[in-house]
């Protein structure tokens, strides 16, 4: 049971060492970890999660927007809150909270994830497996995560490998692998990230070799992916 009545789920949490980047503060691809753990738990508790495996359906996530208001410390304990916020055509909605113990809000976040056949690659409607108490099919929530668009200054661009490290249980890179990516050439050339979205737009695998393009557009720090030709993700970050 929730302690937020505004959600649905909630677990508690303590950041641990290995969490934190080198100002001590929780960094984004561990916040990305938590969102999906925090996800899965969720889901498996209502039979929309890793039972779905059965019939070769698997949540892909297509698009992430978080807002970080003040990021927990080494040895904060927290508590990450998620729920269902509806759905528009092939997007099913999931929002999340991070809280300290007092109540006060730390990070925001909204995410929007499709249901696909692994074997077919077809998309199919989410409220074929979605409960209706959580997922209420006639909700579409305000807030979505928005489209990004690739532009601006080229300031750097580095290339990298898919790894094993990289992957997850159905063997494409993990949504919290292209985070990391991400928050690394972010971090690296001065660029917090307060406010940060990402597009995922196409699948990687093992082996894949990545070029990684940062890009300046007046407030607004760019980060695209490439695989040759094939674009398979856009970031930005304030």
């Amino acid at each position: 049971m929730s302690l937020n009545p505004f959600f649905q789920f909630h677990k508690d949490f303590e950041v641990r060492s290995y969490q934190v980047d080198p100002d001590g503060k929780l960094n984004l691809t561990a916040l990305s970890n938590l969102f999906q753990e925090i996800a899965w738990r969720h889901a498996d508790s209502a039979d929309f999660g890793r039972n779905l495996q059965e019939q070769h359906l698997s949540w892909i996530m297509a698009r992430m927007d978080i807002k970080c208001e003040n990021l927990p410390s080494w040895g904060d304990s927290i508590k990450v809150y998620t729920a269902g916020r509806g759905k528009d055509k092939l997007f099913a909605f999931r929002e999340f909270l991070v809280t300290n113990t007092e109540g006060h809000t730390l990070v925001e976040g909204m995410s929007s994830w499709v249901l696909m056949n692994l074997q077919s690659k077809r998309l199919h409607k989410p409220e074929k497996v979605l409960p209706a108490e959580l997922f209420d099919p006639a909700e579409k929530p305000d807030w979505q995560p928005e489209k990004v668009e690739c532009g601006g200054e080229l300031l750097k661009s580095e290339k990298l490998k898919v790894r094993f490290s990289d992957l997850d249980l159905n063997k494409h890179v993990n949504n919290t692998s292209y985070v990391r990516w991400v928050e690394n050439i972010l971090r690296e050339n001065g660029c917090d990230t307060p406010r940060f979205l990402i597009n995922y737009l196409a699948e990687c695998v093992m082996g894949d070799e990545l070029e990684i393009h940062l890009f300046k557009n007046g407030d607004d720090f760019i980060v695209q992916g490439m695989v040759e030709d094939k674009q398979v993700f856009l970031a930005k970050a304030k």
